[in-house]
């Protein structure tokens, strides 16, 4: 009898040990963990951790919001989209010359545990042996804005993963897109966050100044960003900071006038296609080719002196260009024609007489004024030259 009691005893202390590991099991790879987004503030390692904090700077607090912005509390599950480009200026935040992550403490950490290293580099998407290469090429920054991402937990041996929004001011290492790749907090991996499916819940407690509506999503850039402009945190000017730099390379960037207290500034939303634009229509992709209409503005005729003659035949009319669909584009050009010679009439014009010119001195002796005139019955013909040879010089 007692050994058919401590059998019962035994099998009731099982199921009650799997029961405990199904309700704790659950966490953030459970069905309700796809619908709940971790809130983590700066210093809070979060579920669990890859390793030990590296950070060096927990003390950035959120930025105010942008001029403008309402203060109401958005309804439950609403998340609007507001992308920003991994190299936009302020995004990220630092100390000049101060790293806010210790990496090869990190390297440290990771390379005691077989285990995490190979789940690591499994959320990473890298080669387990490639990670203390991967963790130097990053950029320790903070986030200047509460950043949505894909966070990656470490449990059994394995990786897990859940939805965050990490406080601006957590310290991260982002890669040369721009992108937030480790936690430095926890050491977690961290990946571009889960398309929006159904509604967000809140998990955990908002920070003073969190808004749901004003969380960001940083979007990696397409090329390789060789520099990061971030913000100084301790007197808001911008730095210049190499990639894959801790920092002792920075460069002050007073030729940058962006306000550095304003927030990131986000991508503009893609236009809404019911929308109406604030201008006119585009033309329709059917819309042909414009042909240019030319409209001659006649010049005034210039004055003439004889009746004008009969001008030729007017031109041909041309044809009506085809008819285009509604809202296609026209062009139609005006031109006035530089005034010209007048035609010339149908009888030729008489030679023109130069006047002579009394001003300019002559050369030719002027002729006698009484020269005497010729008499009217000169002989005409062959002999009768007047100046000819006389009849007393031939005998002489």
């Amino acid at each position: 009898m007692p050994s058919t009691l401590r059998k019962i005893a035994t099998a009731a202390a099982v199921l009650s040990v799997g029961a405990f590991a199904a309700g704790c099991g659950g966490g953030a790879n459970g069905a309700d963990s796809e619908q709940d987004l971790n809130l983590q503030p700066i210093a809070a390692q979060g579920p669990d951790p890859f390793t030990e904090s590296t950070a060096e700077s927990t003390s950035t607090p959120t930025p105010a919001l942008p001029p403008g912005a309402g203060s109401a509390t958005p309804a439950p599950g609403f998340r609007s989209a507001r992308t920003v480009t991994g190299s936009t200026p302020g995004l990220y935040g630092g100390t000049q010359s101060v790293a806010s992550c210790d990496v090869e403490k990190q390297i440290r950490f990771l390379g005691g545990d077989r285990a995490k290293t190979r789940a690591f580099a499994d959320a990473a998407g890298i080669d387990p042996g490639s990670i203390p290469g991967f963790l130097r090429g990053l950029t320790p920054v903070v986030l200047r804005a509460d950043t949505r991402v894909t966070n990656h937990g470490f449990r059994d041996g394995s990786a897990t993963s859940f939805q965050s929004v990490l406080q601006a001011g957590t310290a991260v290492l982002v890669d040369d897109h721009g992108a937030p790749r480790v936690r430095c907090a926890c050491g977690n991996p961290l990946k571009p966050p889960s398309a929006h499916q159904g509604g967000w819940k809140d998990k955990g407690t908002p920070w003073p100044g969190y808004r749901g509506d004003r969380v960001i999503v940083v979007r990696p850039t397409t090329v390789v960003i060789n520099t990061l402009i971030i913000v100084n945190v301790t007197n808001n000017t911008w730095i210049e900071r190499r990639s894959g730099d801790d920092g002792q390379h920075d460069k002050r960037r007073p030729d940058i006038h962006i306000d550095p207290t304003k927030p990131p500034v986000p991508e503009p939303p893609s236009p809404s296609p019911s929308a109406s634009p604030s201008t006119s229509p585009s033309p329709s992709p059917d819309c042909p080719t414009p042909t240019v209409t030319v409209t001659e503005t006649p010049a005034s005729p210039p004055p003439q002196s004889s009746p004008a003659s009969p001008q030729s035949a007017p031109p041909s009319p041309q044809s009506p260009p085809a008819s285009s669909p509604s809202g296609c584009p026209t062009a139609t050009k005006t031109v006035t024609p530089t005034p010209s010679e007048p035609a010339p009439s149908s009888s030729p014009p008489s030679p023109a007489v130069p006047s002579p010119d009394t001003s300019a001195p002559s050369d030719l002796p002027s002729l006698p004024s009484d020269m005497p005139s010729l008499p009217s019955d000169m002989p005409s013909g062959p002999g009768s030259d007047p100046f000819g040879p006389s009849s007393e010089s031939e005998n002489v």
